[in-house]
C-alpha cells in the first residue's frame, strides 16, 4: 500500500505541473503568415487565435477568395506550429510518454 501512495503524490504532482504548463502554453505565441507576409496569424499554446494582420495591400473586392484562402493558410499553420509547441512542451513534462487525453 505504501507504494500507491507514492504513486498518488506523483500523480498529483503531475498534475499540477501539467496545469502549470497549460497556463504558461496560454501565453506563449507563435506567428504564422501567407501570401509573402501579406496575412499574419497569431496564435498561443492553447490554440486560440489570437490575432489577424491583413495588409491592405492584398485586399481586392474583385478577389475575395484569394484573400480567403491566404487567412485559411496562415491560420491552419499557425494552429499546427502552435500544436506542434504544446506538444513538444508536453513531452518535456511526460519525459516522451504518450498520455492520451493530455494534448
Amino acid at each position: 500500500m505504501k507504494g500507491m501512495g507514492n504513486m498518488m503524490k506523483q500523480v498529483q504532482k503531475m498534475q499540477s505541473k501539467m496545469v502549470k504548463l497549460q497556463e504558461e502554453l496560454a501565453e506563449k505565441t507563435i506567428e504564422a503568415s501567407a501570401g509573402g507576409g501579406m496575412v499574419k496569424v497569431v496564435t498561443n499554446g492553447k490554440q486560440e487565435v489570437v490575432s489577424i494582420e491583413i495588409e491592405k495591400e492584398v485586399v481586392d473586392p474583385d478577389d475575395v477568395e484569394m484573400l480567403q484562402d491566404l487567412i485559411l493558410a496562415a491560420v491552419n499553420e499557425a494552429l499546427a506550429k502552435s500544436q506542434e509547441m504544446a506538444s513538444g512542451e508536453m513531452s518535456k513534462l511526460t519525459g516522451g510518454l504518450s498520455i492520451p487525453g493530455l494534448m
